[in-house]
């Protein structure tokens, strides 16, 4: 138990956790036979009716901050909306943007505390206070030695990812993102089933690291992708030869952090909403009122509440509230129970709120009404460019997505269209797979139907079909193809950094994201403002805490993930700056809740 308000630092985990839990039992069982929670339209639910801590949101965020609490001794409950868990963190690539770690290190990745947060200091901006900057970074590596000694979790440098701004003082070109080693499903037994589907499924027959995709997508053209893929159809006949089930990146870690919360008997509900935050009378949080089963529950929190419940990418009335035209639900990639209700329910607390505006934004292809496709290498691959409603390039199109969506915003914009078009050649539909589309076969029927694709022999013909003037376009090309000849993007400096060249073609000569578009028939592609989830939520500290806008704190209350203001401010510093914060500040959260720092 505390003792002068903090837990003592548990050096055996498991005896100390069993007389923790047996404790807490006992005084939920006086607390409900005394008639505490008999309150007009409360019911408990199950044989507890009151925690230590309560976490809303069972992905990254919410796991890593729940198995944290649990290991320091805390009663610990998580309740999910959705009837499956993991969240966005399931449909993820996994990656997980976490400098100067473990793993970086015995990849030899040269990194210390000093270049991290010179880098994230210039990402950030002045925006986001220092001291959370500095937290992030300090916890960080600390929260990936946690997670792989606590859960079956093992991770993997993805050599080669630049961060996104390699050219910044303390940016690492060669990347300094870590992803899910492959984890066997099985160990999850009957809990494998709840697991929520990825966002595009891992062919039959292959196992795929999310640092493959760009080796997958040039697997046609160059030796390295056809050896990628041999390899990635190697890993499924090993594991699958010994009866196992192969997870990676975003199902590998969700299922990962799943088995430690199993392990360290934390209970998850499932199909439990939260409606609304319990404040009492000295205006602390102390728990959560939960809809299970029809009926509105109060679950009591000693210690305090963790939101981890997501973004509000699939809140219609608050996208439209909050953010810039046009905009709406259906081009985001995010869970779609992330509809902003703990970022509702703090509000209503009296929490402050920060970057509503923004998103974890990326040129999307909305191939039906259905099916949003982030685009991310297909833009930097070679003959391709985009266009704006002139017939004209506006961006680099290989910079990092969320600048190119920035740029969307600030140039194409007129009324309710974004007017972006992704055009392309045949010879590129030759040479690169596309989603999942194959190079040289036919794309779907149902994407031309759609709108979202259009066809024409010519750049003439083409431009005519989607509405832009032909003059143009067809300048724009022949300007494009020169800087193609001579390696050398005078417009927007295209393939000139790190990041540019990460997906690009080694075998284009003489720059690698640059390459003629000459082949017909032409391709153009409606490109939409989408994203991975909004990233604005309740403001918070250094140590996950919720503030008011006087920036003082909302005692019992703490959030993480993209239910909080992101700590990357209103930019992105490498593959994983999503995941990579959430399980650090639910981390955070943790250790301040239990009393281990702060």
């Amino acid at each position: 138990m505390k003792k002068n308000g903090k837990f003592p630092k548990i050096r055996d985990k498991k005896t100390s956790r069993r007389q923790f839990v047996g404790n807490s039992v006992a005084v939920s069982g006086i607390a409900m036979a005394s008639g505490l929670f008999k309150k007009s339209g409360f019911t408990a639910y199950g044989a507890e009716a009151e925690y230590d801590l309560v976490v809303i949101g069972s992905g990254a965020a919410g796991m890593t901050a729940a198995l944290t609490a649990a290991d320091s001794g805390m009663r610990v409950l998580v309740v999910e909306k959705d009837s499956k868990y993991g969240g966005s963190t399931a449909r993820s690539g996994g990656g997980i943007w976490i400098r100067n770690n473990d793993v970086l290190k015995e990849a030899g990745v040269q990194d210390s505390l000093e270049e991290a947060t010179r880098y994230l200091n210039q990402v950030a901006g002045s925006e986001v206070p220092l001291e959370k900057q500095a937290s992030f970074i300090k916890h960080g590596p600390d929260m990936i030695r946690f997670v792989t000694d606590k859960t079956p979790l093992s991770f993997r440098y993805m050599k080669g990812y630049s961060d996104y701004y390699p050219d910044y003082e303390g940016g690492k070109g060669e990347g300094a993102s870590i992803e899910p080693k492959v984890l066997n499903g099985k160990i999850l037994g009957k809990e494998l089933k709840k697991l929520k589907a990825p966002y595009i499924p891992t062919p039959k027959g292959v196992v795929v690291y999310g640092g493959d995709y760009k080796w997958l997508t040039l697997a046609k053209v160059t030796r390295q992708g056809l050896e990628t893929s041999a390899k990635a159809v190697a890993r499924y006949a090993r594991t699958a030869l010994t009866g196992q089930k192969p997870l990676t990146m975003g199902q590998a870690l969700a299922a990962g952090l799943r088995a430690g919360l199993i392990d360290a008997k934390v209970p998850l509900w499932l199909n439990a909403a939260m409606k609304d935050l319990s404040v009492d009378v000295n205006g602390k949080v102390d728990g959560v009122i939960v809809a299970v089963k029809n009926k509105n529950t109060l679950v009591k929190a000693r210690y305090g509440v963790v939101v981890a419940s997501g973004g509000f990418e699939h809140n219609e009335e608050m996208r439209q509230k909050y953010q810039r035209k046009p905009i709406g639900t259906e081009w985001t990639l995010g869970s779609e129970a992330n509809t902003g209700d703990g970022i509702l329910a703090g509000q209503k607390a009296g929490a402050a709120l920060k970057f509503m505006d923004d998103a974890w934004w990326g040129p999307t292809i909305p191939l039906t009404k259905t099916t949003p496709y982030f685009c991310l290498s297909e833009r930097s691959l070679p003959k391709s460019i985009l266009i704006n409603r002139y017939g004209k390039r506006f961006t680099n199109e290989a910079a990092p997505y969320h600048d190119v969506v920035n740029a969307m915003y600030q140039k194409n914009v007129r009324g309710s269209s974004i007017d972006t078009w992704l055009v392309t050649d045949q010879e590129y539909r030759n040479r690169y797979l596309f989603r999942d589309v194959l190079p040289g076969f036919k794309y779907p029927k149902e994407w031309y139907e759609s709108g979202a694709v259009v066809k024409a022999d010519s750049v003439e013909a083409l431009a005519e079909k989607i509405g832009v003037p032909v003059k143009s376009l067809v300048a724009t090309v022949s300007r494009f193809n020169k800087f193609a000849e001579q390696g050398k993007d005078e417009d927007f400096g295209r393939g000139e950094n790190d990041y540019d060249l990460y997906y690009s073609d080694p075998g284009e000569r003489p720059n690698a994201s640059l390459g003629k578009l000459e082949k017909g028939p032409f391709y153009a592609f409606r490109v939409v403002p989408g994203d991975l989830g909004t990233k604005g939520g309740l403001v918070t500290d250094e140590y996950a805490r919720v503030l008011r806008k006087d920036n003082s704190i909302i005692d019992g209350l703490y959030a993480a993930g993209n239910a909080s203001d992101a700590v990357m401010g209103r930019s992105y510093a490498g593959a994983g700056s999503t995941l990579g914060p959430a399980m650090a500040f639910g981390y955070i959260a943790a250790l301040h809740a239990s009393g281990l720092i702060g």
